[in-house]
């Protein structure tokens, strides 16, 4: 390949797919992401390549892997997408803050138990500003927040969320969600002030899909607890849980976040030991954390956080 041009160009739909490349790991999850097909995210980036004058990717087994100068290339996109969004930022003050719709995208559960507070509250404070909500989790929660989709992230940390360090987000401490156990009141422990894990070893447990924040913690959690729950029922939906658990189909964990959403029929009680927990946040792309808008956005939903009943506030 030519010797890099000091005259190249960089096409940022193309950048934008070299980002995505790094965050999936392969063509195929890549394409998936961006709605596109394998062979048009590999013409996207030999297109770049070709823009730059380097080569961004190599084969590796069936597979690809970036290059060094690939390494090079996203770490000034990095910088690039921010001071974008600075210019958005920027743009949006001009206009003192005001324009049409903010899009939020939350997993579920913060959805029913956060959202609707932090909404409630800006539409008396900040009428000039609408809002839009996208149920999503991570990783494609944070696929559309890179793509523009969404403005505002509420996403639990796990696995499959962006990193702390991760360059691209500025994140907004929320709140951390404490789980308790969910028992059918006819149980064995449903009498006990505190429920010791392990002694629900042998029940049959509803979960969540492991890729979801909750499906992953409930997980993460027995297996701390030394045992590998028997997962009898794949459930996604709170309400639909809760009438499993109270109909003494299994047990389960639930956040404090959506107790309030639950069934009478069922009883919640603490684990024993250290409370199992969740940390919620909330993320803009980096560059936009000085929009007015995005600003007044993350104060509502910090103040809707903060005196949750049922969920204690990050420290």
């Amino acid at each position: 390949m030519e010797q890099v041009s000091a005259a190249f160009s960089i096409d940022l739909r193309r950048l934008g797919a070299l980002r995505e490349l790094d965050r999936r790991g392969s063509l195929a999850r890549t394409a998936q992401a961006l709605h596109l097909t394998p062979s048009a995210v590999s013409q996207q980036l030999a297109a770049l390549s070709r823009e730059l004058g380097v080569p961004l990717i190599e084969r590796q087994g069936r597979g690809v892997r970036l290059t060094g100068q690939a390494r090079i290339v996203l770490q000034h996109a990095d910088v690039i997408a921010a001071q974008l969004e600075r210019v958005r930022a920027d743009l949006a003050a001009w206009g003192h803050g005001r324009r049409g719709e903010v899009t939020v995208g939350a997993f579920s559960s913060a959805v029913s138990g956060l959202l609707p507070a932090a909404l409630t509250a800006l539409a008396h404070a900040r009428p000039d500003i609408g809002i839009a909500v996208v149920e999503a989790e991570p990783p494609d929660l944070f696929t559309r927040l890179d793509a523009g989709e969404i403005d505002v992230a509420v996403a639990v940390d796990f696995a499959e969320a962006p990193a702390f360090t991760d360059r691209r987000y500025v994140r907004t401490d929320l709140l951390t969600d404490i789980l308790d156990v969910a028992l059918p009141a006819g149980h064995r422990l449903a009498a006990s002030d505190r429920v010791p894990l392990r002694e629900l070893a042998g029940d049959p447990w509803i979960v969540g899909d492991a890729r979801s924040c909750c499906g992953a913690v409930t997980r993460s959690v027995c297996a701390a607890g030394g045992f590998t729950p028997e997962i009898r029922h794949a459930v996604n939906d709170w309400q639909a849980l809760a009438c499993l658990v109270e109909a003494g189909a299994g047990v389960a964990l639930v956040p404090r976040l959506v107790q309030p959403l639950h069934r009478p029929g069922l009883v919640l009680r603490a684990p024993t030991g250290e409370a199992p927990v969740r940390h919620v946040f909330a993320a803009v792309r980096a560059g936009a954390e000085h929009d007015p808008v995005l600003t007044a956005v993350l104060q509502h939903l910090r103040t809707a956080a903060a005196p949750a009943p049922v969920a204690t506030r990050k420290g």
